[in-house]
């Protein structure tokens, strides 16, 4: 029973890591990426619908991406949406597609991109923690029911603990390289 949550724990803490590895693919680096614009949300006819799903995103070069609607009509609310978020770049249109050029980043960026990739790792530590302490809990009451003895409540969180340890020092090294990636000139 103990390894049942223990499994469900490593579970949940795989997938915050994961997530937050997607969410640390969305910060910009020096380079154009399309996934940088994975977190763009477009008020479209009143509901709101992320990027990708309202048009074509491409890297037609190092410094350049393009992103073409498929409803044209929808081009000023894309371009708007991108305007407003984040991403801290800025759109151009031709009627058809929006042309965003990144920029060389500036050290004051960079610093300010580290401090959201900061922002992101913290929140998926937050994540694994929060998943420790409803297995807490589980343990807690799977002892309070007379299900297992004390021993095996303490060695189920120790195990728990470790596991906690290694998923947060895995999210650490994803931070350190994203750090890295940034910060390279």
């Amino acid at each position: 029973m103990i390894d049942e949550l223990l499994g469900e724990a490593r579970e949940r803490m795989d997938a915050s890591v994961q997530a937050t590895h997607n969410q640390f693919q969305t910060v910009r680096t020096g380079r154009a990426s399309p996934t940088i614009l994975d977190r763009v949300n477009v008020d479209y006819y009143g509901a709101v619908t992320p990027l990708k799903q309202l048009a074509t995103i491409n890297v037609p070069e190092a410094r350049l991406i393009t992103v073409q609607p498929y409803d044209a009509t929808s081009i000023k609310i894309i371009e708007k949406a991108i305007m407003e978020s984040d991403v801290g770049l800025t759109p151009s249109n031709d009627g058809k597609i929006i042309r965003l050029s990144v920029p060389e980043l500036n050290e004051e960026r960079r610093r300010d991109l580290v401090k959201v990739a900061g922002r992101i790792a913290e929140d998926g530590r937050i994540s694994i923690r929060n998943v420790r302490r409803d297995i807490m809990q589980d343990l807690k009451s799977l002892k309070d029911d007379g299900d297992v003895g004390a021993d095996d409540e303490r060695r189920g969180e120790q195990e728990l603990q470790k596991l906690t340890d290694a998923k947060i020092a895995d999210l650490d090294a994803l931070l350190k390289g994203k750090e890295e990636e940034i910060l390279e000139v």
